[in-house]
């Protein structure tokens, strides 16, 4: 809208309280614009002031910047967010939309918030008014009421399509090439393949003709490229390219903090558990974590049984996983009883991942399972933890969510790669083969 001085009037943006759960300074991102807090948004907040969770210190956050920023009074105006910047007010909507009353039986928090967003529409007419919410429902219903509504984008990413794969294939290199790969130790000097444009730190690449390929990563610290040998950790074998780039990741000490991605089946979690048995005499503790979140958002205060047993069936899948490693060998194998000899020393620790929150994670190796169902902040939270000699693993599918207010381009996983890119001391691969079984391959495809 523009005013009678010609100039353009500042939106108004209605914030849910998913956003500032979801980014206590989400507030912050609307450059010149104005925000609105509906009053109903500080009272849902009100029950997420105590936790140990990371929505919990997002409710706390922006409650104390909201304090600092209003000072002793809010006026109808609003508070300036600073130079440049809109005004930041809470509103209180008196009067029910009438086509509210029609339409929903009950009330709801969700039609409190959507109430004041159409009851600003109504009394300033001049203005554009967007819900932004992180809850696709809420958007539905808002725009079905003639109500814009937006989802926060300000940490998606931009498109899936453009996501990092961490690997290329490189065609027509030259047999003489490949051949340079087998002597002097495996490395070539990166200006010598043109073919391979533009390589980034760590990334792999699948060089080949007709007859002939082999394997290589970029080492960006001596611009060369470094032939990736086979090689079995803890004696699970590698089962294509993919897999073999993952091993030499998880492998290399230089590397402190890889993530890999795909769908389920494609060995995700059994090779970086596998490759941390590895190398675990580098590490004071091997620690496997995974995001609880429980069917239909339900607290694990509905599960019966002590706090173990509420955990264990959320922790199941990495104990499978490890069963999968130890079976391989005898019950008196050496390699087994090593296992069973660190599970009962704590050397190798199965948690949920809000038990590691507050911690100063030294020498470990760390392996964070489901980091897909993971918010930017809690990933910027869990490797800020990363103390000395520390190594990093976070696993996930991107493509399957279990997170109400997360999808493909907005949870952390998807955050970290776009990210990360580039950086030495960071690699990634996407891991795209089922390696699981045909059934699982199939399933995955057709179903």
């Amino acid at each position: 809208m523009i005013d009678h001085a010609g100039q353009q009037l500042p939106k108004l943006f209605v914030l849910d309280t998913n956003v500032l759960l979801h980014d206590a300074k989400s507030f912050r991102n609307f450059v010149d614009n104005d925000v609105v807090i509906p009053i109903t948004v500080l009272e849902e907040l009100d029950r997420f002031k105590k936790g140990n969770e990371d929505i919990h210190f997002q409710a706390r956050e922006f409650l104390r910047q909201i304090d600092l920023l209003t000072g002793d009074i809010l006026s109808e105006a609003g508070a300036s967010l600073g130079e440049g910047c809109g005004k930041l007010r809470v509103v209180f909507c008196h009067e029910q939309d009438a086509r509210l009353n029609r339409v929903f039986i009950s009330d709801s928090p969700d039609n409190r918030i959507l109430n004041t967003g159409l009851h600003l529409q109504r009394t300033a007419p001049d203005r554009r008014v967007i819900l932004i919410s992180k809850d696709t429902n809420l958007r539905m219903k808002a725009k079905s009421l003639g109500l814009q509504a937006q989802d926060y984008i300000n940490d998606k990413i931009e498109s899936f399509d453009k996501l990092y794969t961490g690997r290329r294939i490189v065609e027509d290199i030259s047999t003489e090439q490949i051949d340079r790969f087998f002597q002097n130790g495996g490395a070539v000097n990166a200006v010598d393949f043109p073919e391979v444009q533009q390589p980034t730190a760590n990334e792999n690449f699948v060089l080949r003709n007709g007859s002939k390929s082999v394997l290589a990563t970029f080492n960006a610290g001596n611009q060369v490229l470094q032939r990736v040998e086979k090689f079995a950790p803890y004696g699970i074998k590698p089962r294509n390219a993919e897999q073999l780039f993952a091993i030499k990741a998880l492998l290399d000490d230089d590397i402190k903090l890889v993530t890999l991605a795909g769908k389920a089946g494609t060995g995700k979690t059994i090779l970086a558990l596998a490759s941390a048995l590895e190398c675990s005499s580098s590490y004071r503790q091997i620690l496997l974590a995974r995001p609880v979140v429980p069917l239909s958002n339900k607290d694990l205060g509905y599960l019966p049984g002590d706090i173990s047993a509420k955990l264990d069936p959320y922790m199941q899948p990495l104990f499978d996983n490890l069963s999968v490693i130890r079976h391989q060998f005898g019950e008196n194998d050496k390699q087994a009883q090593k296992i069973n000899r660190m599970l009962e020393m704590e050397k190798l620790v199965i948690t949920p991942l809000a038990y590691i929150r507050g911690r100063s994670l030294q020498r470990m190796y760390m392996i964070v399972d489901e980091a897909q169902n993971l918010t930017p902040h809690e990933v910027k939270t869990i490797i800020t933890r990363a103390g000395e000699g520390t190594k990093v693993i976070l696993t996930g599918d991107v493509q399957q969510i279990d997170h109400p207010y997360l999808d493909s381009l907005s949870n952390g996983l998807s955050y970290l790669i776009n990210r990360m890119v580039g950086q030495p001391l960071y690699a990634h691969i996407s891991l795209e083969k089922g390696e699981r079984s045909d059934l699982a391959d199939l399933a995955s495809e057709l179903l």
